[in-house]
């Protein structure tokens, strides 16, 4: 608009009157999508800090999503659908290693995320609207529901050191657990790899992005 006002118009059926939201029913918009088809190598859509820990993540960050957007999403479309999160490239901060049952930090490996925190203050410092999902993960150790409320604790955990320790908005960073349900290593034991967490830089899903890919 003139004067630089701009205004992100998406639908959200969830906000709508209680009578009409009462038969809203959660629809996955990523079944309205042809199955994925990964366009760049696997290297340049997810990181892993401990293999490369001299990675330029603000350059990785600032990539475009590697398939084209087809709309404006609400952050919940985006939290809740994998196929449309999948379409922005991620890091995977293997270097925080959980214990099993735990959402804790260790003190000693909470300086493991100063460049991906440096890398994500560059950004914002480009454009402070930048939304960033703080993704929590489990192994298949325990139920599915205290898995869930796990790895929503470890998201929380990543964001609450990147905020005081590093000096990050809270306000830029989104967090959501999936529990189990997206295993890095298909196995029903415990397993380090699955105990993650993962960031990544959703600011083109929940924005208005150019369509002409």
């Amino acid at each position: 608009m003139r004067g630089g006002q701009e205004y992100v118009l998406y639908y959200a059926p969830e906000l709508m009157d209680n009578d009409r939201s009462q038969n809203y029913q959660w629809r996955d918009p990523g079944d309205d999508l042809p199955p994925m088809r990964l366009s760049v190598p696997v290297d340049d859509y997810i990181i892993d800090t401990s293999s490369e820990p001299n990675r330029d993540y603000y350059r990785f960050l600032e990539q475009p999503p590697v398939e084209r957007v087809e709309r404006v999403y609400s952050l919940d479309e985006v939290r809740y659908s994998a196929r449309i999160r999948d379409k922005v490239r991620r890091i995977d901060l293997d270097t925080v290693t959980f214990a099993t049952g735990s959402a804790d930090i260790p003190m000693n490996q909470a300086g493991s995320l100063r460049r991906v925190a440096d890398a994500i203050k560059e950004v914002l410092g480009r454009d402070p609207s930048e939304t960033f999902l703080i993704e929590g993960h489990t192994d298949a150790v325990g139920s599915a529901q205290s898995n869930l409320i796990l790895s929503d604790q470890r998201a929380e955990s990543v964001a609450q050191v990147l905020t005081d320790a590093f000096g990050i908005p809270p306000e830029n960073l989104a967090t959501q657990g999936y529990g189990e349900q997206f295993l890095k290593v298909r196995t029903d034991g415990p397993n380090q790899e699955n105990r993650r967490v993962t960031i990544r830089r959703i600011t083109p899903l929940v924005k208005p992005v150019a369509s002409s890919r």
